[in-house]
């Protein structure tokens, strides 16, 4: 039997759900940039500019976030954020359901790549071709390594020239995601070049609110907690990962996609491949730690590829798709 003092709570419960800026539950729904980005209206005017970004809903769910701790100091603050990481991810299985994971491929790298880097018109190039090839990509969602796997996706059926000519548009209008016109560019180009044939996965978190999301992704799962949002990327992609020059959060993701991959946790072991032969053995040598480690038993089951040749990289995810189970 429920006490009255026990009804109370609940009754303050409701009234907290009802009362947060975010949609609790969202019924099979997964979020696309015209919703996080919903009441943003770009303008010339730089403070009409942040005014109107500060108040789009991604915005004010990121300012509610960190005003209630990113540790959750209420119960019904708590609640409520898993409330709705479930929703997303009951969603986010309802839309691999209708996209095969066994074609999803992810690309890891640092958030700071400017779009004025090489590397970013690399990835992009790349993303397209596996897009175009079958393949559909997923990234954490933000921006640098990520927002260019999500413009190659956007960008999948048009010539490698309009790609290239979006890459130096966008390095001329914001550089990066710290220049203010780094979302508004993105949605230029989707209005230049609209497309709904093909899919991208973006996975986010208000953890890392400070950095937007990119627009370029079709389909975007933003999680609270990050460490539910790492673990799902790092498990849809079954088609394997692409790593790209990065800091501490893509190490954190090779270590954690290597112990997936050890233990065959999901029944077999995806590709690990490692984009920069310099950066991956001089500037950052995991990649000969990692080889030590398969070489001493320490890890096995590891299919690893180093390479500077984005062909190769196509090249080995074909290949494994002529290996991977199909029930």
């Amino acid at each position: 039997m429920i006490s009255n003092p026990e009804y109370e709570k609940l009754d303050g419960l409701m009234e907290w759900l009802k009362s947060v800026p975010f949609e609790v539950l969202r019924h099979g729904r997964l979020y696309n940039a015209e919703e996080l980005y919903r009441g943003y209206e770009p303008s010339d005017d730089e403070n009409k500019d942040r005014a109107s970004f500060a108040n789009c809903y991604d915005s004010r769910v990121y300012q509610h976030f960190m005003s209630h701790g990113k540790i959750a100091k209420e119960v019904y603050e708590s609640v409520a954020r898993t409330f709705h990481d479930h929703a997303i991810h009951t969603s986010l299985m309802a839309f691999l359901a209708n996209h095969d994971p066994r074609r999803c491929v992810g690309i890891m790298g640092g958030h700071a790549i400017l779009r004025t880097d090489p590397m970013f018109a690399s990835i992009a190039l790349l993303s397209k071709r596996l897009t175009e090839d079958g393949f559909f990509m997923v990234s954490g969602g933000g921006p640098g390594a990520m927002e260019a796997t999500h413009l190659g996706a956007w960008m999948a059926g048009r010539t490698n020239e309009e790609t290239e000519e979006v890459v130096r548009m966008l390095a001329s209008k914001a550089e990066s995601f710290k220049d203010r016109a780094w979302v508004s560019s993105a949605f230029e180009v989707m209005r230049r070049y609209p497309q709904d044939k093909y899919v991208s996965l973006g996975i986010p978190t208000w953890l890392y609110g400070h950095e937007p999301s990119t627009p370029f992704a079709t389909h975007i799962a933003k999680y609270f907690v990050n460490s539910v949002r790492e673990d799902t990327i790092l498990t849809v992609a079954f088609g394997g990962i692409i790593y790209t020059p990065g800091s501490a959060g893509t190490l954190q993701e090779i270590f954690q996609n290597a112990v997936q991959n050890h233990y065959l946790s999901f029944g077999f072991a995806s590709p690990m491949i490692f984009l920069g032969k310099h950066f991956w053995t001089e500037d950052v040598p995991v990649y000969p730690m990692i080889q030590q480690m398969m070489g001493t038993g320490r890890y096995k089951n590891l299919l690893l590829t180093l390479t500077d040749d984005s062909a190769e990289i196509e090249q080995v995810l074909k290949d494994f798709q002529k290996t991977i189970p199909y029930d």
